[in-house]
């Protein structure tokens, strides 16, 4: 997998905007940029290449962006460019209808349509989020995404909130990815979309079975992840809050080697052990950790801690604390 960042601090302020431009043109579509900032454009950009998918974390100042009918006679990728703003605002205009944008939007363009964007951005982090797909791969037809072309989708909840932590997700840990896990990405990634933009026309049932039902177990593990915490979270309080059965949940973890209420087990273990191993956290009690992370039972959380983990919370506790004292004692001799 291949991982670009890019930084308008490479060259001289005058320089910076024409740079932007260069690579943007590259990386994404050829536009008419323009921005308030062009004395000195400070950008930084994050590519992430999955194949036929890309997903993109840009920051800037200021923006205007014209798609127009000339650009796209001379050069059109024939891709949907769907566009999560994190921070900022701005309007978009498509057809000659504007429609304001604000931080946690999120919306679709068709690189096949003349559009105008004006986007005010917060300066040092993420502005938005960009993933480009041929619009070929997407599973819904063209007709159908075409009712949702600049139409702000809401991130705050549901499939729009699972999709946006997605995306922050691949852009934060593009590092940590292998090439094996590429295929796996790009999959998940279409799927979700697909779902989101299935969801907002209540079109979902056209999309592929095999897509509808990862899109399913990828919010599914989200609203587990989100309620960690909740002693009250088990199975039957998962399936319903997706409106179906237990044994259709279960199903969804038939390819996971483990049952639903293992996988949450396992979770919970695993944020047990890191806050037993922060030195920081080392006068809380255990049992404090423990039940923080929906184990009620002080007893069966030592049970299911060793048995994960071959020794009992307060000793991995202790081999932690050890391991960050003479980790700090070598630091201190050789400074």
């Amino acid at each position: 997998m291949l991982v670009t960042d890019f930084s308008t601090d490479v060259v001289a302020a005058p320089e910076r905007f024409a740079l932007f431009e260069e690579v943007a043109a590259q990386s994404h579509m050829r536009n008419r940029l323009r921005s308030d900032d062009q004395g000195d454009f400070r950008s930084r950009m994050r590519i992430v290449d999955l194949g036929e998918v890309q997903v993109s974390a840009l920051s800037y100042p200021h923006l205007q962006i014209a798609r127009t009918t000339k650009l796209i006679r001379q050069s059109d990728p024939d891709v949907y460019q769907i566009n999560y703003f994190a921070g900022g605002e701005g309007t978009i205009s498509l057809a000659g209808h504007d429609t304001a944008l604000h931080a946690g939007d999120l919306v679709v363009m068709d690189s096949s349509r003349p559009y105008l964007g004006d986007v005010r951005a917060v300066p040092d982090r993420p502005s938005h989020l960009t993933v480009q797909i041929p619009r070929g791969l997407l599973s819904l037809p063209d007709r159908t995404v075409r009712d949702l072309l600049a139409v702000p989708i809401d991130t705050s909840r549901g499939m729009g909130a699972v999709f946006a932590r997605w995306l922050t997700d691949i852009a934060a840990r593009a590092d940590q990815f292998t090439p094996a896990d590429v295929p796996t990405l790009a999959s998940v990634t279409l799927d979700l979309l697909a779902s989101l933009l299935g969801r907002c026309l209540d079109t979902e049932d056209t999309l592929d079975p095999q897509a509808r039902r990862r899109a399913l177990r990828i919010r599914v593990l989200d609203h587990i992840r989100q309620r960690l915490a909740d002693p009250g979270l088990t199975p039957e309080s998962v399936a319903a809050a997706h409106h179906i059965s237990v044994r259709h949940l279960y199903t969804l973890f038939d390819d996971q080697g483990v049952t639903v209420a293992a996988w949450i087990r396992q979770r919970r273990l695993e944020r047990c052990r890191r806050d037993l191993a922060d030195p920081l956290q080392s006068s809380r009690p255990v049992r404090e950790i423990a039940a923080r992370w929906g184990f009620a039972d002080p007893a069966h959380f030592s049970r299911a801690f060793r048995t994960a983990y071959g020794t009992s919370p307060r000793e991995y506790r202790q081999q932690c604390l050890h391991a960050h004292r003479a980790q700090n004692a070598t630091s201190d001799e050789q400074g």
